[in-house]
């Protein structure tokens, strides 16, 4: 025999019935979108290695460590598989000007690819959901696509807040604008060349080219050095402060509790002013499920006109484990009925009177007949009950020479027999709705 060839590890297939509660999952979110006015995008896999260089940042741990770049053996370009959707997006409204005419806001989903090393939550390739508003400043857009997000998290039945009942908290902080953290950086520099001897290699690495990111560490030995450093809110402007308030302010109005977080600096250099996580305790290490904030230099810096632009990322993979965790995924969709064929002959029949039932709503699952003609009555019924169906439709020899289909209920209780009906292939329009839940 062959060796078998197995997927690439971190890079995870998705197989029913679980594949049945992403389903569910997508269709929520396009329903949330809808409703705010979000229009989708779809951008490719595979984009210019530069677009994320010089969207994250260099020293970024993405673009330092995680990516997946390529030369393409045709023409020697650099290539990368997106590691995140925002910069995508951002070069897609850029080159289309899809500006011109106003702002856009736009929503993505689809795979992402990141090289690190996986555990649970946390793989090679994984699935973000995101959105993006561009052409806005203000921040009422800020607050807005934060909404939407207690919108979307209220669709899938979790609950936000503090305390035991909650499932996800909101964490915001404000980064500024550029000469403020310009200001906060030298402070920053400052302060941890003080502590040098404090500090971990990765530390040390950034201390020079992106101090902020040293904010974000996990090394709980760098905890106390870290909660000493100067905080970014006390070199905000006027400007800056305003802003931040007013998001607040929306937020304090629609009764959404959140925490200040001045350690929240988010993994992308594009970010500026509003930054904000939902974060959930509920899943370890992996706590944050979504993220997000403002970024009104990144279109400039891809080669646009200057407009602003503001966006979230969720991570599908990690709500999908939350989601499990409370409880609230679905139960894998069963037919609606189950289609028993005692003779191989009846089938050009059967095909046909499927193909209205199916015209007129109904989901149907055939019993395949296999090479050998039908199973036996007693097998065919054990798969229809197994399916979830709550019909299952007969299809006999005497039945069909009456023009004929036999309704038998199979979730109706032990006297289920004493209600099997018999309805005419002739009108099925008439009576397929008896097939369909209340």
């Amino acid at each position: 025999m062959a060796e078998k060839i197995q997927a690439v590890k971190g890079m995870n297939d998705l197989l029913p019935p679980d594949s049945a509660a992403w389903e569910w999952f997508d269709e929520a979110v396009r329903r949330v979108m809808r409703r705010h006015g979000y229009q989708f995008i779809r951008t490719p896999i595979v984009e210019p290695t530069a677009l994320f260089v010089r969207g994250l940042g260099e020293v970024t741990d993405i673009v330092e460590k995680e990516m997946y770049s390529f030369e393409d053996s045709m023409n020697g370009d650099r290539l990368t598989l997106r590691p995140e959707g925002t910069a995508g997006v951002v070069r897609a409204v850029t080159e289309h000007n899809l500006l011109y005419e106003g702002g856009k806001r736009l929503w993505y989903a689809g795979p992402m690819f990141r090289h690190e090393r996986p555990q649970k939550g946390r793989y090679r390739q994984f699935h973000q959901v995101g959105a993006e508003v561009m052409g806005h400043a203000g921040p009422d857009v800020d607050a807005e696509l934060i909404l939407l997000l207690r919108a979307l998290w209220r669709e899938l039945g979790l609950v936000v807040g503090e305390g035991d009942g909650a499932y996800l908290r909101l964490e915001l902080n404000s980064l500024g604008e550029v000469a403020e953290r310009q200001a906060h950086r030298a402070a920053l520099v400052a302060h941890f060349e003080a502590h040098a001897s404090l500090l971990d290699e990765d530390a040390r690495r950034r201390l020079h080219s992106n101090p902020l990111r040293i904010l974000d560490t996990k090394n709980p030995a760098m905890q106390p050095v870290v909660e000493a450093a100067p905080k970014l809110i006390d070199f905000l402007g006027e400007a800056s402060l305003a802003h931040f308030n007013a998001v607040r302010a929306v937020l304090d109005a629609a009764g959404l509790p959140y925490r200040v977080n001045p350690r929240l600096v988010r993994g992308m250099d594009y970010y500026n002013l509003t930054v904000f996580e939902w974060v959930t305790e509920r899943l370890g290490a992996q706590g944050t499920v979504c993220g997000g904030g403002r970024y009104d230099g990144l279109v400039e810096q891809l080669g646009g006109k200057p407009a602003p632009g503001v966006g979230f990322g969720i991570g599908v993979e990690r709500l999908m484990l939350l989601l499990a965790e409370a409880g609230l995924l679905p139960a894998p969709p069963a037919p609606d009925a189950y289609a028993v064929v005692t003779e191989a002959g009846a089938l050009p029949q059967v095909l046909v009177a499927l193909d209205a039932l199916r015209a007129a709503g109904v989901s149907v699952l055939l019993h395949p007949l296999g090479a050998g003609g039908p199973a036996s009555m007693k097998s065919q019924f054990k798969k229809a009950d197994a399916s979830g169906a709550r019909f299952a439709l007969i299809f006999g020899a005497d039945e069909i020479a009456r023009g004929q289909v036999a309704l038998k209920p199979l979730r109706a209780g032990a006297d289920a027999a004493a209600a099997q009906a018999l309805k005419p292939l002739a009108g099925i329009a008439d009576w397929a709705g008896e097939l369909l839940p209340a």
